[in-house]
C-alpha cells in the first residue's frame, strides 16, 4: 500500500487550521449547511469506516481502488489522496470536506447492498457516497464487480466542479479566437496567454515556471464511421502534431510515444472518444502525458479534437493534466445550445 498518500484525521485537521476560520460557520440542528462551502483540495477524500472495517480486507479493497494509478502518466500517481475517520471521530471540521466516502456494515440495519449518493449534505458543494451492507462479503462483491466505480464516480464530479468553475473564469483571448476560427468556444484556464495560429490548428500554453500545459485544437472531414478508433485517432494526432508543433532543433517533432486507452463516453449527451497517452519529441527531450477528446459536428459534418498535453519535468503531472482535461469538457459545439446546462445539472 502506498502510504504516502493517506493522511492521519490528525494531518487533516492541521490543514483545515491552516486554511483559516471559515470551517467553524454554524449548522443547523438538521446538520444540513447554513452558508458553508465545502473545504479540502480536488481529489481529497475522507472515509468514514469503523476501524475494524477499514483495517480488514474490505478497507484493503477500498485503499486499493482509491490508490489506484491514474491511466496515462508516466509513472505511478493515485487517484485519489484518502483520509480515514472512525464514526466517533466524524464530527465539526470533518464534515465540511468536499468528498466523503461513508462505509457501514450492520446486519441490524441493512438486508442488501446499497450505494447512494448525496449532495450538500453538511456543506454546499459537497459530494456524500455512502456504501451500506449487511456483511461484508456483499459489499465487497459489488466493488470487485464493479471495479474502478468510486474512482469512476469521484472524477467525474471533481471533472465537472471544475468545468464549472471555467464557465465562469476562463482566458476571453483563447474562447474568442477558438470562436473566430472554428466556430466553437472552450473554455480553458485565464492564465492561458501565449497562442499560435496556423491553417486548421490552433495551439495555446500557459506559460508558468514549474510546468507547462497546452491546448490543441484541430479538424478534419468525416468521412468514414472508423475515424473513432484508437488506431485511427493516434495516426491523426501524430501527422497534426509533425506538421505543426515542430522540437527546438531542425527535424524534431511532437509524437505519439505510447497508446494508453481509447474510450468512448457520452458526454454532453453526444458520442465524444477519448484518447490517453504519452507524447516525446523525436530529436529533443521533451515529453509528458497527453488526454484527446474527439467530437463529431454534425453541422458541419467534421471531426472536432480538443487536446491537453503537459511538459512538468519536475514535477508529477497528475494536477497538470487533469486540469486541462476538465477544460475539453466545455466545448460548446455548434448544434448543442444547452451545453451550458447539461453541465450544471451533472452536479446538481
Amino acid at each position: 500500500m502506498k502510504t504516502s498518500v493517506l493522511s492521519s484525521v490528525a494531518g487533516l485537521v492541521l490543514l483545515f487550521l491552516l486554511n483559516g476560520c471559515e470551517f467553524f460557520s454554524a449548522t443547523g440542528s438538521s446538520g444540513k449547511s447554513v452558508g458553508v462551502n465545502a473545504t479540502g483540495v480536488a481529489y481529497e477524500i475522507v472515509v468514514v469506516a469503523k476501524p475494524e472495517v477499514w483495517d480488514d480486507s474490505m478497507g484493503e479493497l477500498i485503499k486499493s481502488e482509491l490508490l489506484a494509478e491514474v491511466k496515462g502518466l508516466p509513472r505511478y500517481e493515485p487517484s485519489m489522496r484518502v483520509m480515514h475517520v472512525a464514526p466517533v471521530d466524524f464530527s465539526g471540521m470533518l464534515t465540511y470536506v468536499r468528498n466523503i466516502l461513508i462505509v457501514d456494515i450492520d446486519e441490524t440495519l441493512y438486508t442488501k447492498m446499497s450505494f447512494r449518493t448525496e449532495n450538500d449534505r453538511w456543506a454546499n458543494g459537497q459530494t456524500v457516497v455512502h456504501l451500506s451492507a449487511p456483511v461484508a462479503d456483499s459489499l465487497n462483491a459489488y466493488l470487485t464487480h464493479n471495479s474502478g466505480i468510486l474512482v469512476k464516480y469521484y472524477t467525474q464530479v471533481e471533472m465537472d466542479r471544475l468545468a464549472q468553475y471555467y464557465k465562469k473564469t476562463y482566458s476571453s483571448l483563447i474562447y474568442g479566437k477558438l470562436k473566430e476560427k472554428f466556430g466553437f468556444g472552450l473554455h480553458v484556464p485565464e492564465d492561458f496567454s501565449s497562442y499560435k495560429d496556423t491553417a486548421n490548428f490552433f495551439w495555446a500554453t500557459d506559460d508558468t515556471r514549474f510546468g507547462q500545459t497546452y491546448i490543441a485544437v484541430y479538424s478534419f472531414p468525416y468521412v468514414d464511421k472508423n475515424t473513432f478508433t484508437g488506431d485511427y485517432l493516434v495516426a491523426m494526432r501524430d501527422s497534426m502534431m509533425r506538421r505543426y508543433i515542430p522540437g527546438s532543433f531542425p527535424g524534431s517533432y511532437m509524437r505519439t510515444t505510447e497508446y494508453v486507452s481509447y474510450t468512448p463516453v457520452t458526454l454532453q449527451g453526444k458520442y465524444c472518444g477519448i484518447l490517453r497517452g504519452l507524447w516525446d519529441t523525436y530529436g529533443d527531450k521533451m515529453g509528458g502525458p497527453f488526454v484527446s477528446y474527439a467530437r463529431l459536428d454534425e453541422v458541419n459534418n467534421r471531426v472536432i479534437v480538443t487536446e491537453g498535453f503537459v511538459y512538468a519535468p519536475e514535477a508529477d503531472k497528475r494536477t497538470f493534466i487533469r486540469r486541462i482535461e476538465a477544460a475539453l469538457h466545455t466545448l460548446e459545439l455548434p448544434d448543442s445550445p444547452v451545453i451550458q446546462s447539461s453541465l450544471e445539472a451533472a452536479v446538481k
